[in-house]
């Protein structure tokens, strides 16, 4: 199984993410549900607003979920990346970039939303992964 990451020449320079994934079977596609920066224990990390620690925590929860299926974030291929403010975008490249390769990085949508499922939740993130086969 292999993931090859392009950008092509004739579509604008992306800034921190892959503009096409493709992948070449055999492989195992796993698709992750968004996740919020929420403990364990049901709590946000950090304090009330604290976007740093909820993004830091969202990572951390897919890192968890991909480990579940025996993966890691060399297997992520794509990431949707929902704010409730874009003014912490510049936050979320530095907290994204110490867990995805940022020579290629996956494919990314960021969409900036009025509010998550959780009152609170300032970031949320859902992922598609690509692994060997079993």
């Amino acid at each position: 199984m292999t993931n090859t990451f392009i950008n092509p020449s004739t579509i604008a320079p992306p800034r921190g993410y892959t503009h096409v994934v493709e992948t070449t079977a055999p492989s195992r596609t796993v698709y992750f549900s968004g996740q919020l920066g929420m403990t364990p224990d049901g709590k946000f990390a950090g304090g009330a607003g604290d976007f740093r620690a909820q993004a830091t925590q969202c990572f951390e929860n897919l890192k968890a979920a991909l480990a579940a299926v025996g993966g890691g974030f060399e297997h992520v291929v794509k990431i949707t990346n929902f704010f409730v403010d874009m003014v912490h975008l510049q936050t979320f490249f530095e907290v994204r970039d110490r867990y995805v390769n940022t020579k290629a990085p996956p494919a990314s949508t960021a969409i900036q939303i009025v509010k998550l499922a959780r009152e609170g939740a300032l970031f949320e993130i859902e992922a598609i992964a690509v692994l060997p086969p079993k």
